[in-house]
Formats: structure tokens, sequence, C-alpha cells
């Protein structure tokens, strides 16, 4: 009977430690690339696109527990992700409103204008286009809350959506051939981290989209740690070119 009730202590610590990680795991990544853009005073080598794929993704997935419950501590990790993604954005924002040398136009959300979507100059503005997604995510789901169908392809939109978390710094990379500026760090804990999430996913029996979304996900961070090994030199370059200035 001892036994038993010790193996029953240790699955319940072991279940808690699993779930506090779920959730707060996902920020930790992105501790040492805001420690990173604070200690340059530089944004360049973070793509705020990352947030939005993040603040739509856990969003959506929000939206995705109303119409089929899955475990809280899944809903909680979406809840503080998207805190955090508008705790990053602000430092972006910040940070590039300083480095102005001279003022330029403000580029706002209410402008409508397409070719300054996602790249506005106001904390503000990111934070109304997020609340207007919402609001019409919501107003679907209620109405449409009954067909499975549905429900189920906002799951698997959201998870697809996360699973493309570090496309957009993938891109940026390929782009610039370097990885300057970017958290090493944070794409390691990414990696760490999707593939605790997805064996989690697995060992609890999620949904399937969490189970093959998990898998992408690992898959792409795997791509990015690779461009670190390719564009290697490249850093040194511009290091040194740095240097010569």
């Amino acid at each position: 009977m001892l036994e038993t009730w010790e193996e029953l202590n240790i699955e319940n610590v072991a279940g808690w430690v699993a779930s506090a990680t779920m959730i707060f795991g996902g920020v930790v990544p992105f501790i040492p690339q805001c420690r990173e853009i604070k200690r340059k005073g530089d944004t360049e080598g973070f793509s705020l696109y990352v947030c939005l794929t993040l603040l739509i993704a856990n969003t959506l997935r929000i939206l995705f527990w109303f119409g089929r419950h899955f475990e809280l501590p899944l809903l909680f990790q979406s809840i503080l992700m998207i805190a955090t993604m508008f705790f990053m954005i602000r430092v972006c924002v910040n940070i590039r409103s300083k480095q102005q040398i001279t003022k330029q136009k403000d580029r706002v959300f209410t402008d409508f204008d397409t070719k300054f979507f996602w790249k506005w100059t106001d904390f503000q503005s990111y934070v109304d286009f997020m609340l207007l997604f919402a609001f019409v995510g919501t107003v679907m789901m209620y109405l449409l809350i009954d067909i499975p169908i549905f429900v189920e392809s906002i799951g698997l939109l959201a998870l697809l959506t996360e699973a493309m978390l570090g496309l957009p710094q993938f891109i940026r990379n390929f782009i610039n051939k370097s990885t300057e500026g970017m958290s090493i760090a944070m794409v390691i804990m990414w990696t760490m981290g999707d593939t605790f999430k997805t064996c989690y996913f697995i060992q609890r029996s999620a949904p399937v989209q969490f189970q093959i979304c998990g898998v992408l996900q690992i898959l792409i961070d795997l791509t990015i740690l690779a461009q670190v090994h390719l564009y290697r030199n490249n850093i040194l370059l511009i290091r040194s070119s740095g240097r010569i200035d």
C-alpha cells in the first residue's frame, strides 16, 4: 500500500511538473532574445512576424478550446504566450522609435495600408488588430460551434499556424544570409521545448492536430539551427566589417 501511495505521489508530482513546463516553457525561449534586443538596442535580427504567428495561433487555439475542450495547461499556455508576444512587440516598437534619427510618418492600423501591415509605428495598432481578429473569430465560433468540421478546422489551423512559428525567422535569415542578431539560445530552447511538447501531446493523447504540428515545428527548428552553421562565416565577415568601420 505504501509503495502504491508513493508511486501515486510521484506520478502526481511528475504530472504537475509537466503541466507547469507546458505553461511556462513556451515563453522561456524569448527571454534571451529580449535580452539580446535590449543589449544591442537593435531589433534587426528578430522578426516581428514571429509574434504575429504566435498571436494568431494562440488566439485560434483558445477559440478551439470552446469548441472542443482540451487540457487546461494548454489553454493557460496560450493565454501566457499572448501576453508575452505583446510584451515583445512593445519592446521592439520602443527600440525602433528610439533608433529613428529623423521623425518619420507614423504608420497605424487604422490607415488600412496593406504595405505597412504589421510594420506599424505604435504599439496600440498591434493590439487593435488582434482585438479585431479575436472579435471576428469569437463571433464565427459562436455561430458555428455546433458544426464539428468547422471546430476541427479551427484547431488544425491554430496548430498549423503555430507550427510555422520559425518560418518568419527562417525567411529573414535566408534573405540576410546571416543569423546575426538572432538569439541562438532562443532557437535551441524552441527545439527542446517543441520536442518536450510533442512528447507531451502524444503521452496525453491530445487531439491529433497537436501531435502532427508538433513534429512539423521540430523540423523547422532544426532547419533554423542548420542556418546557424551554414551562415557562420557570413557572421564573422559582418563582425569584421563592423570592427573595421
